[in-house]
């Protein structure tokens, strides 16, 4: 497919991009790029992992130059040369993992690096004042005194747009804004784009979320290959099409069929409840190659139940694995149970990114490779390329795990685990931050996983995943499930009205 280009006319108000290219030693990563940003408008930029979004969008707001092309901002030539000079000729990005000070004040956050001064004093009666004012206009009613560590992910996201905000920023780049958060949370991010929409402001919004893209944007751009695939006009474009338009090949389906599971139950949990008062009398069972999913708004439990079955801390209640009660009290209780867990957190918790896959594979498998405990490089090599082959993970046993996308360094790290041979695979949040292709190959491996009889408990803040997913749905509701929904009679609205109740 030749790359899309737009309108060869550049308009007098807001960004426009011509013919914007780069190189990485030697390697072009992006490729003639022509892209128009006007005032009031919120443009969709999405793609694969590795399309160039990340690249154009590092472009766009300083931190690295071109290699050819141009752009204008406003009428006039821009090319800034830091991120320092693009927030001040107005566009700012807002990162996926956030950039504030956790120590720090929401006033000294909005204002970090440029402290309001009188009299030579730091004057913070007016950065509180105005940061106040800021806060106020986002829906955010809390005290600017606030420290940032004690806000929810979602509050500091309106910090982090605030702070944007009071650097005059006219032209915001948001980088998955809602990876971390849930349906509602999500909804007033997209309330505050619609009213700082309306008063002129323009985005970039990158999102491997179709649904939210459907109800946000006003038009989308894609990316494949470091050029520009497709431009269309509107939003409303089916999610195949732009399936089909990300990854350059017909997707039927995003979702797998998956086989009805089997009668034994594999986890009984039974009362679990956590002596500081997150969650309480949890029970449910999941049965061999049933695919169980906990949905629930963001800080509704999910994930600290997952953690106490996984053995992250000490509970009340009781756990049983094929009929028989087991005592877990750390994840390597869990492990020898027959329980094996993916982290929500794969980089932080999941995997050591400058090792190499093979040696991250390696970790907790040393017996399964050699029963004598010698270990060389002949055999971790060896044990990983076949259990990479196995899950599908693309890529080298011998490269740095931070080189994989994201989808393959899951794959990857449930490779780690599939290895012990678990009974049961959980699983928290187990697409987040990977690309729509990704994503399919992640649910596929999830239903051959079950097909082949193993019990897969998985927790995600994705309402589409969970639905296409789930032989059945907890919904979890401020630490409690408050229903178990069957695959036939869950709907969005079935669940969010448990979410929400």
């Amino acid at each position: 497919m030749q790359p899309i280009t737009q309108t060869s006319e550049s308009p007098r108000r807001g960004l426009s991009i011509r013919g914007i290219s780069k190189s990485f030693s030697g390697v072009e990563v992006l490729s003639g790029i022509d892209l128009d940003v006007s005032p009031g408008e919120v443009v969709a930029l999405i793609g694969e992992n590795g399309a160039g979004k990340s690249t154009l969008s590092s472009i766009i707001s300083g931190a690295i130059p071109p290699s050819a092309g141009s752009m204008v901002l406003n009428g006039k030539p821009y090319a800034p040369a830091s991120p320092a000079e693009a927030i001040a000729a107005g566009i700012g990005k807002i990162h996926q993992e956030m950039q504030l000070l956790p120590h720090l004040s929401i006033a000294e956050n909005v204002f970090v690096g440029r402290l309001l001064t009188r009299n030579g004093l730091v004057d913070r009666t007016e950065m509180r004042r105005r940061a106040q004012a800021r806060l106020s206009s986002l829906g955010l009613n809390i005290s600017p005194d606030t420290l940032v560590s004690s806000l929810k992910v979602a509050a500091q996201q309106q910090v982090e747009i605030a702070k944007s905000l009071e650097l005059n920023a006219r032209l915001l780049i948001l980088d998955e804004p809602t990876a971390a958060l849930g349906g509602q949370e999500s909804e007033l991010l997209f309330e505050q784009i619609d009213a700082l929409r309306a008063e002129g402001y323009s985005f970039l919004y990158i999102s491997h979320r179709l649904t939210e893209i459907a109800r946000i944007a006003d038009r989308i751009v894609v990316l494949r290959d470091g050029a520009l695939v497709a431009a269309h006009p509107t939003a409303t474009v089916p999610p195949t099409k732009l399936v089909e338009d990300m990854v350059g090949r017909n997707l039927n389906r995003m979702f797998p069929q998956f086989a009805p599971p089997l009668a034994e139950t594999a986890l009984d949990v039974r009362d679990l409840t956590s002596p500081d008062g997150r969650f309480s009398e949890i029970s449910f069972s999941v049965r061999r190659g049933e695919v169980f999913c906990l949905a629930g708004l963001v800080g509704a439990g999910r994930t600290e139940i997952l953690g106490a079955i996984g053995g992250n801390e000490a509970v009340r209640g009781d756990i049983f694995v094929d009929g028989r009660q087991v005592a877990i009290h750390s994840p390597a209780d869990a492990i020898r149970a027959g329980m094996a867990m993916v982290p929500e957190d794969r980089k932080a918790l999941g995997a050591v990114l400058a090792h190499s896959v093979a040696e991250n594979i390696a970790l907790s498998n040393s017996s399964r490779i050699s029963r004598r405990g010698w270990l060389t490089q002949g055999k971790i090599l060896a044990f990983a390329r076949r259990l990479m082959a196995q899950i599908g993970v693309r890529g080298r046993a011998e490269q740095p795990m931070g080189t994989l996308s994201g989808g393959n360094q899951q794959k990857a790290i449930i490779a780690k685990w599939i290895a012990h041979e678990p009974r049961i695979l959980i699983l928290d949040e187990p697409t987040r931050g990977i690309d729509v292709g990704a994503r399919a190959s992640i649910y596929e491996l999830i239903a051959e996983l079950a097909r082949s009889g193993m019990a897969v408990v998985v927790a995600s803040s994705d309402l589409e995943e969970v639905l296409g997913l789930a032989h059945r749905i907890a919904v979890v509701n401020r630490g409690r499930i408050r229903g178990i929904l069957d695959r036939a009679e869950a709907t969005q609205v079935s669940v969010m009205n448990l979410a929400t109740e």
